[in-house]
């Protein structure tokens, strides 16, 4: 194998430019009729029967065990039922990986070489995502996480082939903070987290009024008796060199007394961290985040998994694209509470092994969220300098929980 222009090797080259001859074949796997019209396509001059071709662009690793493997699964799945449709991929572009590569540029080479279809899975991406549907009007462009096909939003842009997909992960995220709370033996949850942003505010502070919650209701002990502390490392996944080490924070976490961690990261060193811990002798847990599967690197220690499920979204938006129906639209997919880890779910939640006898006060919770009876977002509630998020009975809008400026009130950390 050789390298591209853009530094890519094997694996985390799309067949299309492989067909191009940018770079060596034999790693991205698709269906036979796309293989064939992977090697036989010439970019645009592919014919009529040719698949429709869907590219994804990923902030890190394919197989990351988490938010990257998540959307590469799912929407391998939701292609999988579109007749005479072809995935490709391009994963690792990030500054660190990809120094001089740009989402943007990747794109483009991707619809030079025939895709129809772009998908660019961060919300690091909406720049990279605004200039691709702007410069290719007539391709569909998804942006994973942000808000500028909002027309109720802060941010909106009149893009029409621009769209937005995400999950409404909040109820999902107090669910694994009900579950810390449930859990805890010392009363000391640690959360850790990527970067700090409007996305991740808002995800830290649901897994706190979960938290919260629980250890009020079930634990019967008032909240200054919970310490919820986070710690940033500075994006998504370890950067050496530039972020902190998450196995080090995880560390510090279970050394120092914190005896659940809820990851906010794309990668899985809470869990790998606590299966180490507890083969040492120690009593720790996690809550794991994004792909659903994250049990199983430490089944002993798990509480559970916070995960997305994309494949609903991904097929309806990539059939409406093959269709020529595709027009660029905010999507906030919710849970299915009356079955939440089913398929037709955007959001779930899998029970861990560690949660034990307390999965049923967990399943309570889920019920109140389904009928109503509980949302977290209630005031009174307090932002971490004393002012006001939601005064007394004061539901939040979704635009209020959306631009999150400040962590809450009860949480230790850096809101900024």
């Amino acid at each position: 194998m050789k390298l591209n222009k853009w530094g890519f090797i094997g694996c985390s080259a799309p067949a299309l430019l492989v067909a191009a001859g940018v770079i060596g074949s034999g790693c991205n796997k698709g269906n036979s009729d796309a293989q064939k019209a992977g090697a036989a396509a010439s970019g645009a001059e592919s014919s009529a029967n040719s698949p429709f071709v869907v590219g994804m662009v990923l902030i890190g690793p394919w197989n990351d065990h988490g938010w990257n493997q998540a959307h590469y699964d799912n929407l391998k799945s939701a292609i999988a039922k579109i007749p005479n449709t072809k995935f490709e991929y391009v994963d690792k572009v990030n500054p660190a990986d990809r120094p001089n590569v740009k989402g943007s540029q990747v794109a483009d080479d991707m619809i030079s070489h025939g895709a129809k279809f772009i998908i660019f899975n961060s919300d690091d991406y909406k720049d990279d995502a605004l200039d691709t549907a702007k410069k290719h009007p007539d391709v569909g462009v998804v942006h994973v996480s942000g808000d500028y096909a909002w027309k109720d939003g802060q941010n909106f842009k009149n893009q029409k082939n621009l769209g937005n997909i995400m999950g409404d992960i909040e109820p999902a995220e107090a669910i694994g903070g009900c579950a810390a709370a449930l859990s805890t033996e010392t009363g000391k949850i640690g959360y850790l987290g990527p970067l700090v942003n409007d996305e991740t505010r808002r995800i830290a502070s649901s897994a706190y009024l979960g938290a919260k919650y629980c250890w009020e209701k079930y634990r019967k002990k008032p909240a200054k008796e919970l310490t919820f502390k986070t710690t940033w490392i500075g994006f998504w996944f370890n950067i050496p060199g530039q972020t902190l080490d998450p196995t080090k924070v995880a560390d510090d976490y279970y050394s120092g007394g914190f005896d659940v961690v809820i990851s906010g990261l794309d990668t899985p060193e809470a869990a790998v961290q606590a299966k180490k811990a507890n083969e040492a002798g120690k009593k720790v847990r996690y809550v794991h985040y994004d792909h659903k599967t994250g049990c199983d690197v430490a089944p002993d220690a798990c509480l559970g998994v916070i995960y997305y499920n994309w494949e609903p979204s991904y097929f309806d938006a990539v059939s409406k694209a093959k269709e020529g129906k595709y027009v660029g639209e905010f999507v906030l997919a919710e849970p299915d509470y009356a079955n939440l880890n089913g398929e037709k779910s955007s959001i779930g939640y899998e029970f861990g092994k560690a949660l034990g006898d307390k999965k049923a006060s967990l399943e309570e919770v889920i019920r109140g969220l389904g009928d109503k009876s509980i949302n977290f977002f209630t005031g009174p509630i307090k932002f971490q300098d004393g002012s006001d998020f939601l005064k007394p009975g004061e539901v939040a809008t979704l635009q209020k929980i959306w631009y999150m400026p400040q962590l809450l009130q009860g949480i230790t950390g850096n809101s900024k």
